[in-house]
């Protein structure tokens, strides 16, 4: 009877995404959206209903590293062992990981409450090592910290008080391509100054206004953005689309970037719901000694940025 149910809401979601263009994408996003990862079956019935070969619907499912074949936990950790955080004992969080969840990587943990992945690259190699869950970075991560990450995790990541929590602080961001500023003073969200950008998504245009504060996930637009849906950005001012080099690292979106006043750049997610981001401060310049330096020696305080020579 279950097989049964799960053949035919597949099938529903092919009917519904066949004629979309990119549809065999859509339809393994919405299978995952409801499962938690893609059964085997279902990519079965997708094959048969499509007129495409299971060898071809296992290839897309394998190439996004978005789609699982397994069932997931509540929690997705991954853990970046690229060469910059692999110098910095990236190998040894992944240990520690393995060892306080007692599952090697690309297993769950027997109450489904957490799944454990290494990736070859997060893109934010300057604050390595790495750990990545579910959207939320830990940056500079050391051996010692892992336990308070997964009691973290357990707690609520996204229980954040923004007028309490030292982790969300305001951020001025302009464009990177006329480097026009972003703000809108005169549409305030968590008490602050918004990011006003213009998006567009299906035959939907409109406007979309972010929190200015770095690690708040309120947001407001013109219309309702339906979960797990891609939206094109643009800036307001020159029209120009926001779109990074590199996709998310968790479900394989286009990557929005924005200027940071001073240097670097944050990246969002395009994906409605996900909450993956990278703020990248490479290059910054301190606003007190106006040296530039690395990210790792940047401090942020009250909203700015300072340099640890000159705290």
């Amino acid at each position: 009877m279950k097989e049964s149910r799960l053949s035919s809401d597949t099938e529903e979601i092919v009917h519904k995404h066949d004629h979309e263009l990119g549809g065999v994408i859509a339809m393994l996003e919405e299978i995952q959206s409801q499962h938690s990862y893609l059964p085997e079956s279902a990519l079965k019935t997708v094959a048969t209903e499509t007129g495409r070969s299971l060898v071809e619907i296992y290839g897309v499912a394998t190439f996004y590293r978005y789609f699982s074949l397994k069932p997931r936990g509540e929690h997705l950790i991954s853990v970046c062992l690229g060469t910059a955080c692999h110098v910095r004992q990236g190998t040894m969080i992944a240990k520690e990981l393995e060892d306080q969840l007692g599952i090697r990587a690309g297993e769950t943990t027997p109450d489904q409450q957490f799944s454990l992945e290494t990736v070859n690259c997060l893109g934010a190699c300057a604050r390595g090592p790495i750990v990545l869950v579910d959207g939320h970075y830990f940056s500079n991560v050391k051996k010692t910290q892992v336990s308070q990450i997964l009691k973290k995790t357990l707690k609520g990541l996204d229980a954040i008080d923004v007028t309490k929590d030292p982790r969300v602080f305001p951020v001025k961001l302009r464009c990177p391509h006329c480097n026009h500023s972003l703000l809108d003073p005169n549409y305030l969200i968590d008490n602050h100054p918004t990011v006003r950008l213009t998006i567009s998504f299906g035959e939907k245009h409109g406007w979309m206004r972010l929190s200015s504060l770095y690690g708040s996930y309120n947001i407001k637009s013109e219309y309702e953005i339906p979960l797990d849906t891609i939206v094109d950005t643009f800036c307001p001012h020159c029209h120009a689309e926001l779109v990074g080099a590199s996709a998310c690292a968790l479900c394989n979106a286009p990557m929005v970037p924005m200027a940071i006043y001073g240097g670097g750049l944050i990246q969002i997610c395009s994906r409605r719901g996900c909450k993956s981001h990278i703020m990248d401060l490479a290059n910054s310049i301190c606003v007190n000694c106006d040296n530039r330096h690395t990210c790792k020696l940047i401090k942020p305080e009250k909203g700015v940025w300072y340099c640890e020579e000159y705290v």
